[in-house]
């Protein structure tokens, strides 16, 4: 008998796994995070943390960046150092 192979786009209990988005919204971000979503807001406003890309009306950020900066331990994203407020 042959071992079972889990279809295309299934875990290995054969459940459909559902893929990673490519963008977060702010929701996503702050599950990421583990806080909440006025949390993400403010640490955006303070230049904490890499700014989103806005798309029309959205306001999303891309999985790859948030993921790097959270490995780099979260550094301080503000465009001018040495500035502050």
């Amino acid at each position: 008998m042959s071992p079972h192979v889990p279809a295309a786009g299934t875990d290995a209990s054969g459940t459909r796994a559902t893929p990673s988005p490519v963008m977060l919204d702010v929701q996503g971000f702050a599950g990421l995070l583990d806080c909440s979503a006025r949390h993400v807001r403010r640490l955006v406003d303070a230049g904490k943390c890499p700014q989103p890309v806005r798309l029309g009306g959205c306001v999303r950020w891309p999985r790859a960046i948030v993921e790097a900066w959270i490995a780099d331990g979260c550094p301080n994203c503000r465009k001018r150092p040495g500035v502050a407020r």
